[in-house]
């Protein structure tokens, strides 16, 4: 029973699963910046059919403190240090992406290494195996330095299922191929970010507030170059969307101006679009 209705005191707010996602990016000739994009699987119960960035919660082994000399460290706090490398996770799990290289090297594995790889995909998916096991076994080392923060959102308070988000940008490794893994996501696409929320405008695509949110940001850089020189001298402000029940015609969620964003109030009924 609702407890405001029984007159109990209401329930605490759930705290917020840490989890990462990562903007892999990319230059092309026609489209111009573009940015790997996968639709979830409808059975999924988060963003259910909606085009997303590879992501999800960390899982325990992205905070082995072993994982410290199995990468190439990365110019930002120790503390996202295992967003980080769940961010390079999720982004191997979902697209088949991977931001690594042979131990000892300066280049990214090629595309024919990390097919030798792709194994692996379930088996983290699954928690079965981890981080740590990937790169002792194949020798290869987790290239944080690739890495430079964008964003920090958090799920609204009165949501049911909460998360902690980091949001990373990344330069996808040249020759590699982006492809989904069939089970949380079904389809993907390379996609400039003016195009995608053009889509949406026109209801060809389903992309949650969040989401839109981070392309309306990328969208400001015209190519890789720009987006990485902004992200890199932005400060990130932490974002928690407010419900605001008091709003002119329907609910609308708020955040904070000094975000970036250009935006600060969007009703309700286009959160989930």
């Amino acid at each position: 029973m609702n407890a405001a209705i029984n007159g109990a005191a209401p329930l605490p707010p759930k705290p917020p699963l840490p989890s990462s996602t990562m903007l892999m990016l990319r230059d092309d000739a026609a489209a111009g910046l573009q940015v790997f994009m996968v639709k979830r699987n409808y059975a999924i119960d988060f963003a259910s059919g909606a085009l997303v960035f590879p992501g999800g919660k960390l899982a325990e082994g992205d905070f082995d403190p072993a994982l410290g000399s199995h990468v190439t460290p990365g110019n930002f706090a120790a503390d996202l240090l295992p967003y980080a490398l769940g961010a390079i996770r999720e982004s191997f799990e979902e697209s088949g992406l991977l931001l690594a290289r042979p131990k000892g090297s300066a280049r990214f594995l090629d595309a024919a290494r990390v097919q030798q790889l792709h194994d692996w995909r379930e088996p983290l998916n699954r928690g079965e195996r981890s981080l740590r096991d990937l790169a002792e076994a194949e020798q290869i080392d987790f290239a944080l330095d690739a890495l430079v923060p964008f964003a920090h959102w958090i799920t609204p308070q009165n949501m049911p299922k909460r998360f902690d988000t980091r949001f990373f940008l990344a330069p996808a490794p040249a020759d590699q191929i982006g492809s989904h893994d069939g089970s949380e996501a079904v389809e993907s696409e390379w996609v400039n970010p003016d195009a995608a929320l053009a889509a949406w405008e026109a209801k060809q695509k389903t992309i949650v507030f969040a989401t839109r949110m981070q392309l309306v940001k990328l969208a400001r850089s015209h190519d890789c170059a720009s987006a990485f020189k902004a992200a890199a001298t932005d400060h990130i402000i932490s974002v928690m969307p407010v419900l605001d029940k008091e709003a002119p015609g329907e609910p609308h969620l708020r955040i904070p101006e000094e975000a970036g964003y250009g935006v600060t109030s969007v009703p309700l009924s286009k959160i989930g679009m």
